[in-house]
């Protein structure tokens, strides 16, 4: 769903995803370019910008003022991108794997700079707290299933400079 709900993107067993009005059901726009199903998808807080998470091993990012191709496509390691998070002050883009791999895109960046988070296990899904301080990574797995959570790292330089 959009941040002002107007809009929402269906995904799932067909090459191509839909935008769809919210407020009677029509669809309004085809999302074209990915090579297989899709699994998920997330809208940036600005309300122009949503990702759709595929098989095909890509996160493709799309700008609603221009449809006719994504703007940006990230691929993965190894498994399709299934689950996918954009942080709630939209600088940061969280994209899993099935397995073993968590990739964080800077967006101020154009998604050039990210951080990749190699584990082990079966990834079920990625989620950020509110204030975007913790990303919590659901890993299932029947032996080693888990819930890792990683913080993120402030430099403080004022405090820095006193030591």
């Amino acid at each position: 769903m959009s941040p002002d709900c107007k809009l929402f993107t269906v995904v799932g067993d067909d090459l191509n995803g839909l935008l769809v009005d919210s407020r009677n059901g029509k669809t309004v726009a085809s999302i074209v370019g990915h090579l297989d199903y899709s699994f998920a998808c997330a809208w940036h807080p600005d309300g122009r910008t949503f990702a759709t998470g595929n098989q095909d091993k890509t996160c493709r990012i799309w700008d609603l003022r221009n449809l006719s191709s994504s703007t940006a496509i990230l691929k993965g390691n190894i498994g399709a991108a299934r689950s996918i998070r954009f942080s709630s002050d939209g600088q940061f883009l969280v994209v899993a794997e099935p397995a073993d791999f968590v990739h964080i895109y800077s967006t101020k960046s154009d998604y050039k700079k990210r951080q990749e988070i190699d584990l082990f296990g079966e990834i079920s899904g990625v989620s950020l707290s509110p204030d975007d301080e913790s990303l919590y990574i659901g890993i299932w797995d029947r032996t080693y299933g888990s819930l890792l959570e990683y913080n993120r790292k402030h430099t403080c330089r004022y405090l820095d400079s006193l030591v």
